[in-house]
């Protein structure tokens, strides 16, 4: 089955119309496989512009692909009203009037994390840390060092792996802190894996050229993903054998 993963949209339009364009794109499944799966790895909300916009076309998703939702920090801060940092002031505003929407209802009874074929699909971590708003795994954060912080939880690797291990899983997909991190878990020890992307020839509707960087799935690894917003979305897409970290670059005129 191959499964598109993304996170952290954060109500930039833009991005998630350039995410949704490649991956109707016939070049997609012809390069990588079909798209028989979305996940979204939660934080549709916050930062950006255009939150209603931003629901609209994952919603248009929902209609077009089976599609999987796991509920982001940002998710569960604007539903509960409580207070983060990162929202201009137009940002605020166009999320209040959010409030009351339909729209919403995307987000009822929208779970933490979801087990998928031996993978675990979250926003923030594995760890099961009580109901304490920055313990939740929407809150979590892959870390070098454990502890409280007012950012939410940290964990490290080493923590994720034996969670993990516990429940009989052996791969985690999450995002959340908008950079991309690869820790597989090999007989040598727990080692960083380099993403290292590479143009791929495939050139979509919206002005974007793609770059990969597959990695195997022949050991326990946590991968994550990077944000899917500004000027160079990051998703991912995995099949059986290979999670590929996947990037558009807006095209330039040479």
């Amino acid at each position: 089955m191959g499964v598109v993963i993304f996170s952290d949209v954060h109500a930039d339009v833009e991005a998630v119309t350039a995410l949704a364009a490649c991956i109707r794109d016939p070049l997609f499944p012809a390069a990588f496989g079909p798209v028989d799966l979305i996940v979204n790895l939660g934080d549709i909300l916050h930062r950006g512009d255009h939150p209603k916009e931003a629901l609209e076309i994952i919603l248009e998703l929902s209609r077009e692909f089976l599609l999987v939702s796991v509920l982001g920090n940002h998710d569960h801060a604007f539903l509960n009203g409580i207070p983060v940092s990162g929202s201009d002031e137009a940002s605020v505003y166009r999320h209040e009037q959010m409030r009351g929407s339909p729209l919403l209802a995307i987000f009822h009874d929208m779970p933490m994390e979801w087990v998928h074929e031996g993978m675990l699909f979250v926003h923030g971590g594995p760890l099961d840390l009580g109901t304490q708003t920055l313990r939740l795994k929407c809150w979590q954060r892959l870390s070098r060092v454990a502890g409280d912080s007012f950012t939410g939880y940290h964990y490290t690797a080493p923590m994720a792996f034996e969670a993990l291990a516990r429940r009989g899983l052996s791969h985690m997909v999450c995002g959340h802190q908008h950079s991309h991190v690869c820790c597989r878990k090999t007989p040598a020890g727990i080692l960083q894996y380099p993403v290292k992307f590479a143009p791929w020839p495939m050139y979509g509707e919206m002005g974007h050229q793609m770059e990969t960087a597959p990695v195997p799935l022949d050991v326990p690894t946590l991968f994550r993903i990077g944000g899917c917003h500004g000027d160079e979305p990051e998703f991912a897409y995995v099949d059986g054998s290979v999670f590929s970290f996947i990037r558009l670059k807006t095209m330039t005129d040479s």
